[in-house]
């Protein structure tokens, strides 16, 4: 996977994502990142790329005309055409599905705004896609483009150690994950589960299903209420599990 971020900040997306479990996966050749700076295309000398904006108000806006400059470097160089995901506030929310969505692309390219935005003409230009990752705003597109290149590399065949951990995450399956539990045994008088020790690894899957349901139910209702008209049999679990493991609320 190539993620081409078209940035006023490339050194920051480069510091950032060449550590950890991206930076892995970049020295494997399995994500490649080519942050490209908006400012080198604009014409002006002074490496201007914003400016007043029409009609009025506070702030500046960017310019068009860098952006698309900018755009057109990466598309040149493309085999066949590329999603261009707008990072906005003004985007639908970012979710595990969408991830899982462009996961499948070969390239993306990633567009990170600043000041008050960007000129409108050049985004109904280039842009496929909107996406924000919560209602807040922030000083630029930057992080939300690193929040999406982590969740979506995660998803790329051999980028985690261990091929079935994204299986498990909180969401791949419309719930919450289930709590988990490393050595010792006993911690500040708070013990594992004895269900985790058994070696039943049919109850322990029951016991950690019954968990994400409940875990669910208790702090994303509208996840579980979803899940519900989804899989309706899930009613009759919890009932049946809340027996089986009584010392769960």
């Amino acid at each position: 996977m190539v993620f081409h971020i078209l940035t006023l900040f490339p050194e920051m997306m480069e510091a950032a994502l060449s550590a950890s479990i991206t930076g892995r996966a970049m020295e494997k050749g399995l994500v490649q990142i080519d942050a490209v700076n908006i400012r080198d295309h604009t014409k002006s000398r002074h490496k201007k790329v914003d400016d007043y904006t029409y009609g009025g108000g506070a702030g500046m806006l960017m310019q068009a005309q860098p952006v698309y400059d900018a755009y057109l470097c990466v598309a040149q160089r493309l085999e066949k055409p590329a999603r261009v995901v707008y990072m906005t506030p003004q985007g639908s929310t970012f979710t595990q599905k969408k991830a899982e969505e462009l996961a499948a692309e070969e390239e993306l390219i990633l567009l990170c705004g600043h000041y008050e935005g960007i000129d409108e003409r050049v985004l109904e230009e280039i842009v496929t896609d909107e996406i924000s990752i919560g209602d807040y705003v922030l000083t630029g597109g930057e992080l939300p483009a690193m929040v999406v290149i982590d969740t979506v590399s995660r998803l790329i065949p051999g980028v985690l150690g261990n091929g079935v951990s994204a299986d498990t995450d909180s969401f791949m399956d419309g719930l919450l994950e289930y709590p988990q539990y490393s050595r010792p045994e006993e911690w500040r008088g708070k013990s594992v589960p004895d269900v985790l020790l058994s070696g039943d690894h049919a109850k322990v899957d029951r016991w950690r299903r019954y968990q994400s349901l409940m875990r669910t139910r208790d702090r994303r209702p509208d996840l579980y209420e979803q899940y519900l008209r989804d899989h309706p049999e899930a009613a009759d679990w919890e009932e049946k599990w809340k027996k089986e493991f009584p010392e769960n609320k």
